[in-house]
């Protein structure tokens, strides 16, 4: 049986390619809102940090109706740290959207999210966003995501996937690159055509939980699509698992059950085969697990989940500051915050260490830690993390393996030297070059810990003109050292308030980080300094007052302004021996060992 009046589909794409844009414009163009109604931009980025950094961190669904069928749409993760959510929503569609930028084409996460539709078989629509770029190729696309196609070896249906041009912005479709679209209905007819209706058996209920959301009243909500028969409210069900067979839940019973309309989740009695629902009442669910009729258990298998590739110790915060700017300082707050968070996100691993104060906690990459640690301090906890490190493998010799990336770099042709310079100190490996007018194109396979702190420094060689971007490619056997910073830190002498005479004096010794009236400690870093070795200055130092008066000796002393530095920019400056100290108002670096005399005798015993 076929349900001829639903279509499920995800958006997959690399970062900034326009995914969210896009469904603005479906839901725009399906009736999802009023004519009048007013709807901010990127409305499915409902998160402050996905609306300030212009990202999606989470999968999302809304759905449209087109000619009488309901299409359900999910918004991916284009950044490859969240790949872990388009792998798990890839399972509840049964075709894809690709999206390639016009002007930048294929790109690492564009690979990554291809071959996993690929490997499940599904259905793609290829669609050339943003053709209204002044340095749209549209000329060459279409045989770069060929290429692509082939690659990775589709089959010879998805070879010959339909192929759409459009502008996300301006929510125009066409079926030709010599046409100018004048709305998205050829988009709507090509998924209605082509994309497959739910395959649907008949038998009793049996459905597999996808993603995960959480509400403070109703505890933990499923989400996923019903693979056979019908889902009641108050239905009696039994939750299995096929990674964990020792898991059956018996006697659980749905709650409720919501379905998805525009942006409304709205409560429904029954929800038939194909459809994706939204479920509560059962504890302890997570993804993977499979709820079915209790009297025919059987557990659907689930995709696995790549694993974290970079870890990071969250430990409780013990600076001399300890404890004035948070709300949840202890140790058991911190626990508990951590292990909440592995209940949604599949990609976190989190474990316990010998010290009661620290956690290890490992991630998809640098940005998927990075979020959480904001996330958490806007929450009102206090923390320090460690410097990111890359967790290594095994082989079945013994050998040594290390996280590779795969790294697209597209710059200007006079920058194309430092970069391969930095490159080539990194253990980097080039794999391709080619122009693009007057850019050049590089990609490389380069050590994960290799772009730990490359970033602001490929933003310097580059004057703000690059764009670099990676994915996860595989293990390879270990590379060998690479150096991690070429700059050394300047380290708060005393603890006290920083004055413009002792910043004036330290200045001249490096990059600041801190203004005049910053309160300091000892052991607390103040600023960059170009050489290697760490630099002790004392900010707090006031100037002696003497009863002479000499001229020009009272003349206004001038401050260079300081750099300001993100939560990103911090991680990538940590050293081995530093840690970040987060708060919610705060974010300062500081050494493991706050003394300075302490410090120099345990370096001088190395």
């Amino acid at each position: 049986m076929v349900r001829e009046d639903l279509r499920n589909v995800a958006i997959i794409a690399h970062v900034d390619h326009g995914k969210t844009t896009l469904v603005d414009e479906l839901l725009k163009q399906g009736g999802a809102f009023r004519e009048n109604q007013i709807v901010a931009e990127r409305v499915m980025d409902n998160n402050d940090i996905e609306r300030e950094r212009g990202i999606t961190i989470l999968a999302k669904n809304t759905s449209v109706c087109y000619k009488g069928t309901k299409i359900n749409i999910i918004d991916t993760p284009g950044h490859a740290d969240f790949g872990g959510e388009v792998e798990r929503v890839l399972s509840m569609v049964d075709g894809v959207i690709l999206l390639v930028d016009a002007a930048e084409g294929a790109m690492p996460q564009t690979r990554f999210v291809l071959s996993k539709a690929l490997e499940m078989n599904h259905k793609i629509i290829i669609v050339v966003n943003k053709i209204d770029r002044p340095d749209a190729r549209l000329d060459e696309i279409g045989d770069e995501v060929l290429e692509l196609l082939l690659d990775l070896d589709a089959s010879e249906e998805q070879l010959e996937s339909p192929i759409l041009f459009c502008s996300g912005r301006a929510g125009t479709a066409s079926l030709s690159q010599y046409e100018e679209g004048k709305d998205l209905i050829p988009l709507f007819d090509t998924i209605i055509n082509y994309i497959d209706p739910p395959k649907v058996e008949e038998g009793p209920l049996r459905m597999l939980i996808s993603s995960i959301d959480y509400n403070e009243y109703v505890g933990r909500i499923g989400i996923g699509r019903i693979q056979r028969g019908t889902a009641k409210v108050n239905q009696g069900v039994t939750v299995c698992n096929h990674q964990n067979p020792d898991k059956t839940i018996k006697n659980a019973k749905l709650v409720s059950l919501l379905q998805i309309e525009g942006l409304q989740r709205v409560p429904t009695e029954e929800a038939t085969a194909g459809d994706i629902v939204w479920i509560s009442g059962i504890e302890g669910i997570t993804i993977g697990d499979t709820i079915c009729d209790p009297e025919n258990v059987e557990a659907l298998p689930f995709t696995k989940i790549s694993e974290p590739t970079v870890e990071m110790t969250f430990a409780v915060n013990d600076s001399p500051f300890a404890g004035r700017e948070g709300k949840f300082v202890t140790s058991r707050q911190l626990r508990e915050r951590l292990f909440k968070e592995t209940l949604k996100d599949v990609s976190l691993r989190v474990e316990e260490t010998e010290n009661t104060d620290a956690f290890r906690v490992a991630g998809r990459g640098e940005m998927h830690l990075s979020i959480l640690i904001e996330n958490m301090r806007r929450e009102g906890y206090e923390l320090s993390v460690s410097t990111p490190r890359v967790l290594f493998k095994e082989d079945a010799n013994g050998m040594k393996l290390e996280p590779m990336e795969r790294l697209v770099i597209d710059v200007p042709e006079e920058c194309v030297g430092s970069v391969m310079e930095k490159m080539g100190t990194r253990k980097a490996e080039m794999l391709e070059m080619h122009p693009q007018g007057s850019r050049m194109k590089l990609e490389f396979i380069v050590p994960s810990r290799g772009l730990f702190g490359y970033k602001s420094e490929f933003l310097t060689d580059t004057k703000g003109e690059g764009i670099m971007s990676s994915v996860f490619d595989s293990y390879q056997p270990f590379k060998g050292e690479i150096p991690r910073r070429n700059s050394g830190s300047l380290v708060s002498f005393e603890t006290g308030e920083a004055v413009t005479y002792g910043l004036y004096n330290a200045q001249e010794r490096g990059q600041l980080f801190i203004t005049a009236g910053t309160p300091v400690y000892e052991g607390m870093i103040v600023g960059c300094s170009p050489k290697v070795e760490d630099l002790v200055v004392n900010v707090c130092k006031k100037k002696h007052l003497t009863n002479t008066r000499a001229s020009g000796s009272d003349d206004a002393l001038r401050l260079v302004p300081p750099r300001k530095l993100s939560l990103e920019d911090s991680l990538e400056f940590l050293a081995d021996d530093e840690l970040l100290e987060v708060t919610p108002e705060n974010i300062r670096i500081r050494k493991q060992i706050l003394s300075n005399s302490l410090r120099a005798k345990t370096k001088a015993k190395q």
